[in-house]
């Protein structure tokens, strides 16, 4: 875990490396080894065990939203929106994700989705793999997420 942790540190100064950032004259606020366990996610906008962990919350600084959820072998995420969008990186492990209207798609380590801003869509574990995804929501001043329906049966398993 920790390597996964130091390497997700580096990317996030890439950028400023390759830009030649001037050093800041501010300092940074770090958190550091405070991973706290996590907290399950209601049931009212899951299905099955998914597991949330703050990572950066939300403020009038930044204005986005960081965290990483685990979702258990077939667990996953309500229908929802998000005004401004969300990104998600698949960290590991193998899920589904999927928008209205379109076929659901298998994203897997490694992998980065872009849901568009107030698109409808959900995501989640494969039936047989727990899937690990860091979420980053942008521009939170419009708004955070919109829960609706739970996704059924079928469309969780891609229509079948």
């Amino acid at each position: 875990m920790k390597t996964k942790f130091f390497s997700l540190l580096a990317l996030a100064s890439l950028p400023c490396l390759l830009m030649n950032c001037q050093q800041a004259t501010q300092t940074a606020d770090i958190s550091q080894g405070i991973f706290p366990q996590g907290t399950l996610g209601p049931s009212e906008n899951f299905t099955g065990k998914a597991w949330n962990l703050g990572l950066v919350a939300n403020d009038t600084t930044y204005q986005t939203l960081v965290g990483n959820v685990y979702f258990e072998p077939g667990a996953r995420s309500n229908w929802h929106t998000h005004p401004s969008g969300q990104i998600l990186i698949i960290t590991d492990g193998v899920g589904y994700h999927q928008l209205k209207g379109q076929a659901r798609q298998t994203i897997r380590k490694g992998d980065v989705v872009k849901c568009p801003p107030n698109t409808l869509h959900w995501h989640g574990a494969s039936q047989d793999s727990g899937m690990q995804q860091m979420y980053i929501i942008p521009k939170t001043e419009k708004g955070i997420v919109q829960w609706l329906q739970p996704v059924t049966d079928k469309e969780y398993n891609g229509g079948k």
